[in-house]
């Protein structure tokens, strides 16, 4: 796990470990000897959990089924994390979707309906004490030793009861409008509920029934419909990692093979710090280095930037952001990446180039979104703030790394060559 990540599971494990009044159990070291002894020490006669998608964990996974079956005993697995299961919503032919829309009206809403209701609150049922060889948390060292995270840490509230807040204000603030407001990170129409999904502290099923409730009720129908779409490509990622297994590492349009990337560190370093002269992808990586997250349509923004001005890898992208959100997913990261960088399914065809002047003028017209995460720009008004080297101002700021117009041709001419 990355940097963000770590920072989140610790405090999403101790509002866990609060909720069970101290009696969370941690141990650290290989998982299928652990599991033989807790089993062999508690005198358990099954074991349950609910399904990971991630390839390694389907494999170790499937390794701890065996072993518990072959020593009699029973394993039940759970979809916790889905609104339905890959095999679910494959094509008629039983291959799997590689294009957004026909997967989610077609193999997800035709195929399946609506997804299950959530299950009730159970009652808590009587815990056992934490097994005398058991770790406190802290033992895990998740928690990064150089405290950069004290801003991030100001941005979230990690577990259930932050994740059932974050949904609630969603609804109130943003649901209304969201189709539209989407687009434009200076407005609420964000649920941010995206770390909480990635960890389980709430289920997509609670998510998409509760927001359905209010979007009826209140006959916010396009907005719903939108936003329950944009749940749809979350089971996308999840669908197409579980097919292609490889999706983090290798493009799925094989052409991209041939790709000739650069090799700029400097531009690299500028993406990551936020220094690339551009306003709306500074503000964006900033904004990402201090909070752990980064507004949706600002993600597509920063990230053609880097595949197609700067042309660098889209591997590179991959890893910071793996490193600095904390919504950091293996399925949403790598097909995220490969849509952007045109070699995957239902991918942006790669002559899409942002212009990120452009897209910062469009969707951050009055430029308070800049203005929060770029502070030596705040003085410039307006539409302005998006072209600050037409100012006239001597301004603390860098001039752009690149010309996208010219960045852009060079960009066209690299995908010429993998047409061949």
């Amino acid at each position: 796990m990355g940097g963000a990540s770590r920072w989140w599971l610790h405090q999403s494990l101790s509002a866990l470990n609060e909720q069970l009044s101290g009696r969370l159990a941690f141990f650290k070291g290989d998982a299928y000897a652990m599991i033989d002894k807790l089993i062999a020490d508690t005198g358990a006669s099954a074991v349950h959990w609910n399904r990971c998608y991630e390839p390694w964990r389907i494999e170790r996974d499937k390794r701890i089924k065996t072993r518990c079956k072959d020593n009699g005993i029973e394993v039940q697995t759970f979809n916790g994390s889905l609104l339905w299961e890959p095999w679910q919503t494959l094509k008629d032919d039983g291959t799997p979707y590689q294009v957004f829309t026909p997967f989610y009206r077609r193999g997800c809403r035709a195929r399946n309906g609506a997804p299950p209701e959530p299950e009730k609150l159970p009652a808590m049922p009587p815990l056992a004490s934490a097994p005398k060889d058991a770790l406190p948390l802290e033992a895990l060292a998740l928690m990064p030793r150089v405290k950069w995270y004290g801003t991030m840490a100001e941005s979230w509230t990690p577990g259930e009861k932050g994740a059932q807040a974050r949904l609630d204000e969603f609804l109130a603030e943003g649901l209304h409008g969201y189709k539209e407001g989407r687009n434009y990170p200076s407005r609420p129409n964000i649920s941010r509920l995206s770390p909480h999904l990635h960890f389980g502290e709430i289920s997509p099923r609670v998510v998409w029934h509760t927001a359905s409730a209010r979007g009826i009720a209140e006959g916010w129908d396009t907005d719903l419909e939108c936003f329950c779409s944009e749940l749809g490509w979350r089971e996308f990622s999840h669908s197409l990692l579980y097919h292609f297994p490889k999706l983090p590492t290798d493009p799925l349009q094989e052409k991209f093979n041939a790709f000739p990337w650069d090799k700029n560190p400097e531009g690299l370093e500028r993406w990551q710090q936020g220094q690339t002269g551009y306003p709306i992808v500074d503000a964006g990586m900033r904004e990402l280095w201090a909070t752990g997250y980064m507004h949706n349509r600002v993600r597509m923004i920063v990230g053609s930037f880097l595949v197609k001005d700067l042309l660098l890898h889209w591997h590179h992208g991959e890893q910071w952001f793996w490193d600095t959100l904390v919504d950091a997913d293996l399925a949403n990261n790598s097909a995220s990446w490969q849509w952007i960088a045109g070699c995957g399914a239902d991918a942006a065809p790669y002559f899409r180039v942002f212009n990120p002047t452009t897209q910062g003028t469009k969707f951050d017209p009055d430029g308070d979104y800049v203005r929060r995460w770029v502070p030596e720009l705040a003085a410039l008004p307006g539409k302005q703030i998006h072209t600050p080297w037409d100012s006239g101002e001597k301004l603390d700021y860098p001039k752009p790394i690149v010309d996208h117009k010219a960045a852009r041709e060079r960009a066209l001419e690299a995908f010429g060559k993998t047409k061949g």
